[in-house]
């Protein structure tokens, strides 16, 4: 059954004009329902093909609940056959953490699948927005061998408005919209029978945020929201899962935290980010993984962000 799979998968991706992912998409358990896969470290690129965040799936007596679809659509089909491994069972539907390639442009996977996609609606504005083409255009570049010339970015079915909860195959499941944070529309996922919880973006576990033009504000705020749910165990946007979850938030709360105090400073003191950015210390974070990728713009733009908050009080 697994190899007749695996050829299937081979042939549609000959037919969609893109290659098979290689990289080793593998499902861990975390739960008596739940299962993850743990993207590579740092940003995407051609070594690790775009798998550098995690994803994650739900399996009940009716059917599997996914979260995040992955970075292309051969990851995401990677992903279902690590599904398919656990079950049979329709995937009924896929809840969509944020809208950044990495985490939803396996998503027309799914959809073929039979699944229905739901995200919240403060990413509506992203969809045909003119920094959606930008950023798959820079996707394309780096992973031109998994994203054919035919890909297109699947729309939801259910765009959320806020907090849902529903029950499928004798499980409780919470979805929270914990946004605006990492960005507009982060939504968490928490399976209460398995006391797991689906964090999304707003937790990075051994690497750099990507903080990007985040309310940094806001996000420390959500942190102590998906603390409030008391979860058993932690699957985060990008690193292993977490056993320990208020020691795990540490990393992406601190570096939050450092970010502002340093860059608030150079705000009060009217000093220039260049100067400011060149004067700082930021050794404690300079060894981590995606830290010249994105450590930078991540203090810029919190130095304009902290302007705002200046101007605004």
């Amino acid at each position: 059954m697994h190899s007749l799979i695996a050829a299937l998968l081979l042939c549609w991706a000959a037919l969609a004009g893109a290659a098979e992912a290689t990289v080793d998409v593998r499902a861990e358990r975390v739960g008596a329902h739940s299962w993850y896969v743990q993207g590579l470290p740092g940003a995407a690129s051609t070594a690790n093909q775009g798998f550098m965040s995690n994803a994650g799936f739900v399996v009940t007596k009716e059917g599997v609940v996914v979260f995040d679809a992955l970075g292309t659509p051969a990851l995401a089909r990677q992903l279902i056959a690590e599904i398919r491994k656990r079950t049979p069972l329709p995937i009924r539907r896929v809840i969509v953490s944020h809208w950044h390639a990495d985490h939803y442009y396996g998503l027309r996977e799914f959809k073929a699948a039979g699944a229905e996609i739901w995200a919240h609606a403060a990413a509506r504005p992203v969809l045909g927005s003119a920094a959606a083409a930008e950023r798959l255009a820079q996707r394309r570049a780096i992973l031109a061998p998994w994203l054919g010339d035919d890909f297109q970015v699947a729309a939801p079915d259910l765009w959320l408005s806020g907090d849902t909860d529903f029950s499928l195959g004798g499980l409780t499941f919470r979805v929270r919209h914990v946004g605006p944070a990492h960005s507009p529309e982060d939504l968490a996922l928490f399976v209460d029978n398995d006391g797991v919880l689906f964090s999304g973006d707003l937790v990075f576990k051994g690497r750099v945020p990507f903080v990007g033009e985040a309310d940094s504000r806001a996000w420390l705020a959500a942190l102590d929201r998906l603390l409030a749910l008391k979860p058993r165990l932690m699957v985060p946007g990008h690193g292993a899962a977490s056993r320990a979850p208020q020691n795990d938030l540490a990393l992406t709360r601190d570096y939050l935290i450092d970010l502002r105090a340093k860059m608030g400073r150079a705000v009060a003191d009217f000093v220039p980010f260049d100067a400011a950015f060149a004067a700082a210390d930021w050794s404690r974070w300079s060894a981590l993984p995606a830290y010249a990728e994105a450590h930078r713009r991540n203090a810029y733009n919190t130095y304009l962000l902290m302007e705002r908050e200046a101007l605004a009080k």
